[in-house]
């Protein structure tokens, strides 16, 4: 093991006491009307802050200043001890908290919010929550807990993240961050918004009616220093130049909602004349993720069969393909789809995670666990089938791959498998590899229900026994057959 392996395995270790709530706790904290539950050991330990309230002067017992001044501290029901006090916290909200435990306790965290997730001052659907208001106002609120709580570290990585975050915001989010930067004196993150907001072109009447006097005087500096200034002589074309570029991206987000809107009625063929008519690019459009989203295998087929969507495109902060999406989802109908049409099973994300790695980790939740975040309603033969399918499809490009090696000459690495097969070709040819994938989700369906069969005659000693020489897919299946019997 690595020290970095070491290291990584140290860090889940510390998460999972966080995580496991009450578990060794010895001082719970009152968030929003719900409870955490953390470690007095470790927060003295990673906070100078919490060593002066927990240990110090300012415990408990004593004077309260800082995040928890004028909080009465309740005894919990379970006695007067010191460690089943309830601390409240009422300048930070709950779901700020808890990140800031988790850094605490991890030494990492994600300042973004979850993916598709809907929050409240976010009302694009399917948003992805890397420059949008939402993302914006929650890195705000860590950078603010961060410097109430002393927590430096966490500070300079939610300034990191805004930096990040300004270049694509909306003027009104970086305005509102270029604040809290003064305020929090964050000078990288003052010196980036500054100059965004210069660069704007916005007339100081209007900063006026969103910044303080001296932060536009600042800017009108700022400007004279960069020249600014002589561009706004010649505002006339300027604003001519900045309405083109806006009617410019109000005319693409309009192509994307016209294509969602058709995708949604199944009208592919609105979608062939956006292409070849008006230019839209399905690919940066995310036309083929929005549609296995979203979408029926139907559509998503015809989608591919126009020919203008790469089927392997990586799209989003992780870089994940349709395939990820559908192996996420847990649809044989997508997945085989997509393989049909050459979607490559081992494409890897940013973090090097293929749709394989994504099935296997599903699969072995639902073993072990009994369930899988997040997908409360799986059905497990699904679970089944898209392993199988995903597996099948890894399997046979690795050997196609050696024989090319072997033979220079061979053909085609994805030959295109017929959907006429009929089923009397299919029932005498053992060779699973050839049958298409639709035909193969129905071989394996037909296999889950005779194992179902040989399972209901078979006795609890016989299933002990075999239950290790199984692979992970009749696991999932005898897993689940199982579940119901108890």
């Amino acid at each position: 093991m690595t020290p970095e392996d070491s290291l990584r395995t140290l860090s889940l270790d510390y998460l999972n006491l966080l995580i496991n709530g009450q578990a060794f706790s010895d001082v719970t904290f009152s968030v929003e009307g719900r409870l955490v539950h953390a470690h007095r050991c470790i927060l003295a330990a990673r906070s100078l802050f919490f060593r002066k309230f927990l240990c110090g002067p300012e415990s408990p017992s004593g004077p309260r200043t800082g995040p928890f001044a004028g909080c009465r501290i309740a005894s919990s029901p379970m006695g007067a001890t010191t460690g089943s006090q309830v601390i409240p916290v009422n300048t930070v909200g709950y779901e700020v908290f808890l990140l800031m435990l988790q850094f605490l306790y991890s030494g990492q965290v994600s300042i973004v919010p979850q993916k598709h997730e809907p929050r409240p001052n976010c009302g694009e659907r399917s948003c992805w929550h890397t420059h949008c208001t939402a993302a914006v106002d929650l890195a705000l609120d860590t950078l603010s807990a961060a410097r109430s709580f002393g927590v430096e570290q966490l500070a300079l990585l939610s300034q990191k993240q805004l930096v990040s975050m300004v270049e694509k915001a909306s003027i009104e989010d970086v305005m509102k961050v270029l604040i809290a930067s003064r305020k929090q004196d964050m000078h990288q993150l003052w010196t980036t918004c500054s100059h965004l907001v210069a660069k704007s072109g916005l007339r100081p009447e209007i900063l006026a009616k969103h910044l303080p006097i001296d932060v536009v005087a600042k800017i009108e500096d700022l400007r004279l220093k960069s020249s600014v200034a002589r561009r706004s002589l010649i505002l006339h074309h300027h604003h001519h130049q900045h309405h083109q570029m806006t009617s410019n991206i109000e005319l693409e987000d309009q192509k994307i909602r016209r294509m969602r809107r058709a995708l949604d009625s199944s009208d592919v063929e609105l979608v062939k004349l956006m292409v070849m008519g008006e230019g839209l690019n399905l690919d940066e459009s995310l036309a083929l993720h929005y549609a296995v989203e979203n979408c029926s295998r139907e559509v998503v087929k015809a989608l591919l069969e126009l020919g203008a969507a790469d089927v392997n495109y990586q799209a989003g902060p992780n870089g994940k393909s349709p395939l990820h999406l559908a192996a996420e989802m847990v649809s044989p109908d997508m997945v085989a789809v997509l393989l049909d049409h050459h979607a490559d099973p081992n494409v890897q994300t940013m973090d090097g995670i293929t749709p394989l790695h994504i099935l296997r980790t599903l699969t072995s939740d639902f073993l072990f666990k009994g369930a899988i975040p997040g997908l409360t309603h799986i059905e497990p033969n699904k679970l089944r089938l898209c392993l199988e399918l995903v597996q099948s499809a890894a399997m046979v490009i690795s050997r196609e791959e050696g024989e090319a090696n072997n033979n220079p000459s061979s053909e085609n690495m994805y030959p295109h498998v017929r959907e006429d097969y009929s089923s009397s070709t299919s029932s005498g040819n053992n060779n699973m590899g050839n049958l298409n994938l639709d035909s193969r989700m129905v071989y394996l369906n037909l296999g889950a229900h005779q194992m179902a069969g040989k399972m209901n005659n078979e006795g609890d000693h016989d299933c002990s026994s075999n239950h290790n020489n199984q692979n992970p897919s009749t696991m999932l299946y005898h897993h689940h057959h199982h579940s119901h019997e108890y």
